[in-house]
């Protein structure tokens, strides 16, 4: 499912018929005793005594010099150890040892914390830098901050699916009602782009799945020189550290999952996705409630319904004539989306939408309108490699028919964002690689070490029962819930109650006895002095 990366990283089930279940692994394969099995305990033997030399990080990643970065080599195919290798590029920044609140007293070092912050499709080589912000100046003091770039994420042996000059397609329409002759026209699109993926990674493209992506952190742990991992998981990354603790149960030493993916092997990934689309809604409206309540600042409207008359008279505008000649309809659904994951955009959005329905589509054009060539190069890369894990991962509806069935339903009631998730997977129904069988992750008592799940309650992009469903599935952890709170991801935020419990469990190994909540973060100012424009 799509998941924004984390910067800092409900509703009825639809009915789903004829997803494709052939050709697929079947999940036993991936367990102990198989060739896969055997091919990570080699690959993890050579990186254990290869370990990791650090030093400069690739140019073509703009990361600052304090930070040092290398490589792992990992299989290809870990069925076949001896066989082709990937390189994945792995960034570090060291414990400062250094108490922030008394500089004279040394922190013992707790090992090394490795993250990934989602996507798929997302980069973590920026993630030891949060080391530098004050929520997390306690963890980096006695954490290695470790982050990587997953395989097909450049610069690790980087996925491409199409000339990056044709990703930024706009400006676009965003039909909340498609017609079957726009749905025949995406459906095309789909397919060519389920081809372009085929043709450009060739052979190899099988071998970007989740599974193998939960191995690559069986090898990086080995190359970190941990005997046991300590991770912490964002968004996508939570459903990677599902698998790994099923996988690798006794290399776990700690773990955190924030944001959660529903890791149910019959909701991977197709009906995670419907369930998304429906979550939106919800959120949109939390946008539209704020943006109403500050009417005298934005002027679009008084009540809900009003802003969301503003933002269809924008979009009908922009399909007549596109701002600054490349945001439509679509672009303009795209950055408003971004509300969705984050509080922090909202008042950025709100402003620019205000802007744009004033005489002035600057803002607009700003936030939503079309990326320089290297962030065309980067976006593409990472669309390619979320499609590649997804559609690889999991059996998906074959046949347009039922997507359209089960879509059209749900946009009767979720009409936000549902049409455009569609388009964005549709690729998988046309999907030429083979795909995996999902594992049934579960873990007895006593498997696992106690772990840690954050979840806000009303996050869209990993709706809350994902959560739930996570706790319930690995025995001894814990769940913190960020209640009435909506934002992607809460580890390391504004909340001092949340920021709390994750200290206590990283630092100090200490767990709530129980299940336990925390007051939401306040909501976000209008006219924010600095946000993000992105």
């Amino acid at each position: 499912m799509r998941a924004a990366a984390l910067y800092s990283a409900a509703g009825s089930l639809l009915l789903l018929t004829a997803l494709a279940v052939a050709p697929a692994r079947a999940a036993h394969e991936a367990g102990p005793g198989s060739a896969e099995a055997r091919g990570t305990e080699v690959a993890a033997r050579r990186a254990a005594a290869a370990g990791i030399e650090f030093g400069s990080c690739p140019k073509a990643a703009e990361l600052p010099a304090g930070l040092r970065c290398g490589t792992v080599s990992v299989p290809l195919d870990y069925a076949q150890p001896d066989g082709k290798r990937i390189e994945l590029t792995v960034s570090r920044m060291r414990a400062t040892h250094k108490d922030p609140e008394d500089a004279g007293r040394e922190v013992p070092g707790r090992g090394a914390l490795l993250y990934n912050p989602g996507g798929p499709g997302a980069s973590g080589l920026y993630f030891p830098l949060v080391g530098m912000v004050p929520e997390w100046k306690r963890i980096a003091a006695a954490y290695d901050l470790v982050g990587y770039a997953p395989r097909g994420v450049a610069p690790s042996a980087p996925l491409s699916c199409q000339d990056p000059g044709d990703f930024f397609k706009g400006p676009r329409p965003a039909p909340a009602r498609p017609s079957d002759a726009y749905k025949k026209q995406r459906a095309a699109e789909a397919e060519a782009y389920a081809r372009g993926c085929a043709e450009r990674g060739g052979d190899g493209l099988r071998h970007y799945h989740s599974l193998n992506n939960a191995r690559d952190l069986e090898v990086l742990r080995a190359a970190l020189g941990e005997r046991r991992l300590t991770f912490m998981g964002a968004s996508y990354g939570t459903y990677l550290g599902a698998l790994y603790a099923e996988l690798f149960p006794s290399h776990v030493r700690r773990m955190v999952f924030d944001a959660v993916v529903d890791p149910d092997p019959e909701r991977i990934w197709y009906r995670n996705n419907l369930e998304q689309s429906e979550a939106f809604e919800d959120r949109w409206d939390d946008f539209k409630e704020w943006v109403a309540g500050h009417d005298d600042v934005y002027g679009l409207g008084d009540r809900p319904r009003k802003v969301q008359d503003a933002y269809e008279e924008a979009s009908a505008r922009l399909a007549a004539e596109p701002a600054g000649g490349t945001v439509g309809p679509a672009q303009l659904q795209g950055a408003m989306l971004k509300a969705g994951y984050y509080d922090d955009y909202w008042p950025h959005r709100a402003e620019a939408l205000s802007a744009y329905l004033k005489g002035d589509p600057q803002p607009l054009i700003d936030q939503a309108g079309t990326r320089t060539a290297e962030g065309a190069a980067g976006a593409e890369n990472s669309n390619a490699v979320y499609t590649a894990v997804e559609c690889n991962d999991a059996p998906w509806p074959t046949d347009f028919a039922v997507w359209d069935r089960d879509n059209t339903r749900l946009a009767r009631r979720a009409p936000f964002e549902t049409w455009d998730n569609v388009w964005t997977n549709l690729p998988c129904a046309y999907w030429r690689a083979p795909r995996q069988r999902p594992l049934d992750v579960r873990t007895a008592p006593g498997e696992l070490p106690p772990t840690l799940i954050l979840a806000a309650e009303r996050d869209a992009a990993t709706p809350y029962e994902g959560a739930r469903e996570l706790r319930r599935r690995l025995a001894g952890s814990v769940l913190v819930t960020e209640r009435d709170a909506g934002t992607h991801g809460i580890a390391g935020g504004p909340n001092a109650c949340v920021n709390g419990h994750l200290e206590a469990y990283l630092l100090e190994d200490r767990l709530p006895a129980r299940d336990t909540s925390c007051a939401p973060r306040p909501e976000p100012k209008p006219r924010q002095a600095t946000a993000p424009k992105a």
